[in-house]
C-alpha cells in the first residue's frame, strides 16, 4: 500500500473514527486528537500485514479513546455546574440516506444519551458505542477489545439497561422541533413569559452548561415556572451587544447558536417530549463553543 494509498483509506474512514472517539469521550477537541494519534499508528504501521484496514483502524481509535476515557475518570476531574457534551456537528446531508439509520445515529450522539454515557465505565462505554451506535457483533467487538464475547454480551446488557433506565424520552420529529424552537427563541428573546409558559411542560428542567467561565445556572432548574422566569429575567437584562443567532444541526437536532458581535456565546437545545418543551440544554463554556466559531479546523492526515 502506498503513502497516498494509505491516506486516502484513512481519510475514507475518518467519518467513522470521528463519531467512534467523540461518542466515546463526549468532547470533539478530545476525539480529533484521538483521530490524529490513530493516524499516527496507521502512518507508521506495517500495512502489509493489515487486512482489513477499517477494523484495524476502528480498533486503534477504540482503544485509544478508552485510553484517554480512563485518564480522565482516574483523575476525577470536578467540573464546576452541570456538565452538557461539547456540541458535535451533525449535519449528515446525503451519507446517511436510510431514515432509519439516520434516526439510530441522531439518536445515539443526542445530548440526553452522551449524558447518561458518561456514567458508564470506559469498557462499558466502548460496547455500547461499538454495539448500538455502530451495529458491530459480538464477536467482533470481543476481538477489537480483547475481551470474551460472552464478557462482552455482559458489558452491553449492563450498559443498555443503565441507558434505558436514565434517559429522557424526547420526541424526534424534525419539523415539530424546529417548530417549537423557532417559538421558543421568539418567547424568549421578547421576555414573554406568558409565551414561555404555554410552551414548556409543567415538569420542565433548565441544564445550563459554563464550567464556571460564565454566567449560567450552577444547578439544573425543575418546573415550567422556574425555568420559564429564568429565561424571561436573562432576556429582560440584555446583557449581549449586537447579538444576533442563527439555526444549526447538532448533537442529532436542530440548535440556536446565539452569537454577540458575531462570536459564538450561548448555543440553545431543546428536548420535546408530547409537543411540549421538557427540557431546555444551554451551553455557555466558550471551551466548547469554540469548535463552533471555526477556531479549531478538523486536522486532516495528509496534513502531516
Amino acid at each position: 500500500m502506498t503513502t497516498e494509498t494509505a491516506i486516502d483509506v484513512f481519510e475514507e474512514n475518518r467519518p467513522l473514527l470521528t463519531g467512534v472517539a467523540y461518542r466515546m469521550l463526549g468532547r470533539v477537541a478530545d476525539a480529533e486528537d484521538v483521530v490524529q494519534d490513530a493516524w499516527l499508528r496507521w502512518s507508521r504501521a506495517d500495512r502489509a500485514e493489515v487486512r482489513e484496514p477499517r477494523a484495524y483502524l476502528v480498533r486503534v481509535t477504540t482503544r485509544l479513546a478508552l485510553d484517554r476515557l480512563r485518564q480522565v475518570k482516574s483523575r476525577g476531574e470536578a467540573y464546576v455546574g452541570p456538565w452538557l457534551p461539547e456540541p458535535y456537528t451533525t449535519d449528515f446531508g446525503d451519507t446517511v440516506p436510510d431514515t432509519a439509520d439516520r434516526a439510530l445515529l441522531a439518536d445515539s450522539v443526542s445530548v440526553a444519551v452522551l449524558v447518561v454515557l458518561e456514567s458508564l465505565s470506559p469498557l462499558e462505554r466502548a460496547v455500547f458505542v461499538l454495539r448500538e451506535a455502530f451495529g458491530y457483533p459480538y464477536a467482533e467487538i470481543a476481538e477489537l477489545l480483547d475481551r470474551g464475547e460472552p464478557a462482552v454480551r455482559q458489558l452491553a446488557a449492563r450498559a443498555r439497561r443503565h441507558v434505558e433506565e436514565r434517559r429522557p424520552r424526547y420526541d424526534v420529529d424534525p419539523a415539530q422541533r424546529r417548530k417549537l424552537t423557532e417559538r421558543f427563541l421568539a418567547a424568549a428573546t421578547e421576555g414573554d413569559l406568558d409565551g414561555l409558559m404555554s410552551l414548556l411542560a409543567p415538569d420542565a428542567r433548565l441544564v445550563g452548561d459554563s464550567g464556571g467561565k460564565a454566567k449560567a445556572p450552577v444547578r439544573v432548574l425543575f418546573t415550567a415556572d422556574k425555568v420559564g422566569r429564568f429565561l424571561a429575567g436573562v432576556s429582560s437584562k440584555n446583557l449581549l451587544p449586537d447579538m444576533t443567532h442563527r439555526f444549526i444541526e447538532v448533537n442529532g437536532g436542530v440548535a440556536v447558536l446565539v452569537l454577540s458581535e458575531g462570536r459564538p456565546d450561548t448555543l440553545f437545545q431543546l428536548g420535546i417530549t408530547d409537543g411540549a418543551i421538557s427540557a431546555v440544554y444551554i451551553i455557555r463554556n466558550p471551551d466548547k463553543l469554540r469548535v463552533l466559531a471555526g477556531d479549531r479546523p478538523p486536522r486532516r492526515a495528509n496534513s502531516m
